[in-house]
């Protein structure tokens, strides 16, 4: 039997499934009340993971966290608790690709996101465990070890 071509054409580095239109109204929406200020105070500041330290800004691995919503599949999990996994970014061409896991390695996401200026983020998140969740998402990068992000029911960090 052959195979049908499709002619699907996956845009993320990592051949999984695409973040749809990750540049939507929605996100440009988003993007213009999302404030992320990127100083000592905010929740991200603290140091709460150790990942080695790549020689570039932004690709590699990096730690990743989020919360602002209840995972159904983690028992007793609440919208306040974080989800604490791994993660690694790729850039591809203008636009930067965040894949992260929580919950030991068993849940994934993946943030499609383009550049706005120097260090500001704007993009979409897909759960690609569940991909009816998606949300819009901005990021701060604030240095080579800290990546404060957001979106709209809470937090979505990276950090080495």
């Amino acid at each position: 039997m052959q195979q049908a071509n499709t002619n699907v054409v996956i845009r993320n580095p990592f051949g999984t499934m695409d973040v749809p239109e990750p540049n939507d109204r929605e996100v440009m929406d988003y993007a213009s009340i999302a404030m992320l200020a990127g100083d000592a105070a905010d929740g991200n500041a603290a140091h709460w993971a150790s990942m080695p330290t790549s020689s570039d800004q932004l690709e590699g691995v990096w730690a990743s966290r989020w919360n602002g919503g209840a995972d159904p599949t983690i028992a007793g999990d609440t919208p306040e608790q974080w989800k604490v996994g791994r993660a690694e970014v790729r850039v591809a061409g203008e636009r930067i690709y965040l894949r992260f896991d929580w919950d030991h390695g068993r849940r994934h996401g993946l943030i499609d996101a383009a550049r706005q200026g120097a260090d500001r983020l704007v993009g979409k998140y897909i759960n690609l465990t569940n991909p009816a969740i998606m949300r819009p998402w901005v990021g701060l990068v604030v240095d080579a070890v800290r990546i404060d992000g957001c979106f709209p029911n809470g937090r979505l960090d990276f950090r080495r």
